[in-house]
């Protein structure tokens, strides 16, 4: 007998009701597609067109969750790291993509991200052992913008080996990418996230990242985010219908073009600060409607797309460490198969190396919490408590020196007697994670790309520079 630490919130019977009302809602109204090659494909499949908007029969949904892979590698370029293998029921961790700012090493200034962020950050993510795939945490200022996205590509496959996830303006860049990731040891060890435009619509910089990742079998990651309030209403219900309504529309799309190509469903859903007029990560109604998108991918069997280890805060502070645990601990619950946007801070705004760091640990504490409690034999330990009985210790026994590594330990939180505490200097937890995140920059970094890697990148860039003007 085993048990698992999970938490659920739609069981089978709301999800069916929350899927026949998607497709009411692609059958009577549709969505917008901004995009004419798009728009063919789906007129070529039988969808009912009106200009732009396309109305889809519940056929092609259907015929969509059949084609649709259950699982798949996302693989590593080298070293130790394991395949990802990208299942519901799997659960992964990884940074987030395209923050604007940072938080300098050196002056704690908040200032814009750099592309030398997107590889140092990429370069710490190597030595972490929670995190498992890497974004790029940055959109770097000091790049053009029509080299932006896949420069920092390239940054991050010289900082790790990790499986990466990419985002990218459009889909004209994405065979270069997985030129790129070949040369640097593994085509199979990206995959593009892509996101539609709440309110029910697609745009061509996303539909041209759904086409292209399922011409190239590249996994395509489709990830909504209406806003309870502006961009979707004001319930999680209907939050996650609108949501789900536009994951589905591009699945379909992406399906009709390649059948069984890998697709990843993309929980979101958040709900506008009516006081602020912000759009928060942590409150508790996004977790409510992220954990609802789960429960549907679950259902519909396919892996899926969340968010673990993010802060509304803009400083690394109290509320830092309490959102991006609570946000951790929610994600870990979901089951969601890849948590993203670890070391979030300002809502999506911010990054930094510290905030990483302290991901890495939560992570491992969110991990050790919802992995299996099997009830057998071994785990019940009856003849050890016979052995000690009543007023005995367990302490020096054998059972527990076979098992005591089992249990989670970290070395971020402080769990020692104050006088220990005192004497190693009274350090806070930021102190802590700024004294590991030093530690981890000087250490040698565990690889470097050959003299030929590198300039393979190079010319694959050059060749992206000078083609600029078909990028959409």
């Amino acid at each position: 007998m085993t048990g698992k630490t999970h938490l659920t919130i739609w069981d089978d019977a709301a999800c069916r009701r929350l899927h026949e009302a998607t497709l009411a809602l692609l059958s009577e109204v549709g969505v917008e597609v901004m995009y004419e090659p798009a728009v063919e494909q789906y007129r070529a499949a039988g969808c009912g067109i009106d200009g732009r908007r396309v109305r889809f029969p519940e056929r092609l949904v259907d015929e969509a969750l059949r084609s649709a892979p259950r699982e798949w590698l996302l693989k590593p370029r080298g070293g130790d790291t394991e395949p990802l293998c990208l299942r519901s029921g799997a659960m992964y961790f990884g940074t987030g993509s395209d923050v604007l700012y940072t938080r300098d090493l050196e002056t704690g200034e908040r200032r814009r991200a750099r592309l030398a962020d997107v590889e140092s950050q990429a370069a710490l993510c190597e030595h972490l052992p929670n995190i498992d795939f890497v974004m790029s945490m940055g959109m770097p200022e000091d790049v053009p913008r029509e080299l932006d996205d896949i420069a920092s590509v390239a940054a991050m496959m010289r900082g790790t080996r990790k499986p990466l996830i990419v985002a990218p303006r459009d889909g004209t860049v994405i065979a270069r990418i997985r030129a790129m990731a070949e040369l640097c040891g593994e085509a199979e060890s990206f995959a593009i996230y892509s996101m539609p435009s709440p309110p029910l619509q697609h745009d061509a910089d996303a539909l041209t990242k759904v086409i292209a990742c399922a011409e190239l079998h590249v996994p395509l990651i489709y990830c909504p985010a209406p806003n309870a309030g502006a961009t979707g209403p004001r319930s999680v219900a209907g939050v996650v219908l609108v949501a789900n309504a536009e994951t589905l529309s591009g699945f379909v799309l992406h399906q009709l073009v390649n059948p069984g190509a890998p697709f990843v469903y993309g929980a979101g859903g958040s709900v506008m600060d009516m006081r602020t007029m912000t759009d928060p990560y942590t409150a508790p109604e996004n977790a409510a409607a992220m954990h609802c998108c789960c429960d549907l991918a679950r259902f519909y069997g396919l892996p899926s797309f969340s968010y673990a280890g993010d802060s509304d805060s803009k400083l690394l502070d109290e509320q830092w460490s309490a959102d991006a645990a609570l946000t951790t601990l929610f994600g870990a619950l979901s089951r969601a198969t890849l948590l993203h946007d670890v070391g979030y801070l300002e809502s999506g705004m911010q990054g930094s190396h510290e905030s990483i760091v302290l991901g890495d640990e939560l992570a491992g504490y969110a991990r050790a919490f919802v992995r299996e409690a099997p009830v057998n034999e071994e785990t019940l330990a009856f003849d050890e408590i016979r052995s000690v009985g009543p007023g005995g210790s367990f302490l020096g026994t054998k059972y527990t020196r076979k098992h005591y590594r089992e249990f989670w330990m970290g070395d971020l939180f402080d769990h020692a007697v104050h006088d220990r505490w005192a004497a190693g200097g009274e350090l806070t937890l930021k102190q802590r994670v700024q004294a590991k995140v030093a530690r981890l920059r000087e250490a040698p970094r565990p690889f470097t790309l050959s003299p030929d890697q590198e300039s393979g990148l190079e010319a694959i860039l050059a060749e992206v520079s000078e083609h600029a003007e078909e990028r959409i």
